[in-house]
């Protein structure tokens, strides 16, 4: 990635190294050292079969920008850090990691998961020289994630609907994947591209996986890391009403699979209901309530989910 805009900096393995793997850490105003400690670790059991690439998406931060080039340049693992003076975007910022890549696969990885076991890497870089799989996902965890009262509502959700075993997601593979711990073949991301028009929080990964899989085969596996970015209730209903239209395109050009999803059947059943605007209010108010057991606010934030979307269907 060599273009006047962006700050490139590479680590002394980085030239020499041939990869099979890239791992594509995009990141705005989050501090990956965490994770890109963690994933040093594992250096030198992968034997130069892994890369580093971490875009940061216009932060603007010039000390955190100065930590990490000194971490980069400390690192064992090949390592390139690309810094960005403005913020492009996910689709396009998944386009410049992609560019820059050199290994056949590519995994995703968001700046705000930790790997749960010292094999992480290794597991990783021993399936693709096993199979060489077109997609994979490894799995979400809440192993090391925070206990805080405040994020108890996005845990329950999360343990219900994301951190699902691998033979449970293998029933409808489309759906679970998420745009991190997910592997890529460079061919599969060639040729079924993530679509510029979701904008905003939200479903992009879903249909994208969507039109894979009628392409190609997505393999689940239990190769977990932690989601740390748990939210409160009202960060997860802020992210809920961007994902509304988001929702929407996916319904209109995938209904036969979306069809079936509970968010939908309950978004068709909530949008015959008069006053859907009290409806939605009084659903959000609910979940923030912290006298309510966290069962019943984790299930009045689904609704409310699903009453946005009955707004956008």
């Amino acid at each position: 990635m060599t273009t006047a805009r962006a700050k490139v900096t590479d680590n002394t393995a980085w030239k020499a190294a041939t990869p099979s793997i890239s791992v594509l850490i995009p990141f705005l105003r989050d501090d990956p050292s965490d994770l890109l400690r963690a994933l040093d670790q594992e250096a030198f059991s992968v034997d130069g079969a892994v890369e580093l690439i971490v875009l940061d998406d216009g932060t603007a931060d010039a000390d955190l920008t100065a930590r990490l080039v000194a971490q980069v340049k400390a690192m064992a693992l090949p390592i390139r850090l690309i810094t960005l003076p403005a913020n492009e975007g996910r689709s396009v910022g998944r386009n410049r990691l992609a560019s820059a890549a050199r290994g056949d696969s590519l995994l995703f990885l968001d700046s705000d998961m930790r790997p749960d076991h010292g094999r992480f890497l290794r597991d990783w870089t021993d399936l693709v020289a096993r199979d060489a799989p077109a997609v994979a996902f490894g799995g979400f965890s809440l192993l090391q994630a925070p206990t805080d009262a405040k994020f108890s509502v996005h845990r329950a959700m999360a343990a219900k609907s994301e951190c699902v075993p691998s033979a449970e997601r293998a029933k409808q593979p489309e759906k679970y994947v998420y745009t991190s711990n997910l592997l890529l073949r460079r061919d599969v991301f060639e040729a079924e591209a993530f679509d510029p028009a979701f904008t905003g929080w939200g479903w992009e990964d879903v249909e994208w996986a969507m039109r894979v899989s009628r392409r190609f085969r997505v393999v689940h596996l239990d190769n977990a890391a932690t989601h740390m970015g748990l939210d409160t209730v009202d960060a997860l209903a802020r992210k809920y009403e961007q994902s509304a239209p988001n929702f929407a395109r996916m319904a209109e050009r995938h209904p036969e699979i979306v069809a079936a999803y509970p968010s939908y059947k309950a978004a068709k059943l909530l949008k015959r209901l008069p006053g859907l605007p009290l409806v939605q209010r009084t659903l959000k108010g609910a979940a923030g309530n912290s006298l309510l057991p966290v069962a019943a606010r984790a299930f009045s934030l689904r609704l409310y989910r699903a009453a946005l979307y009955a707004d956008a269907i």
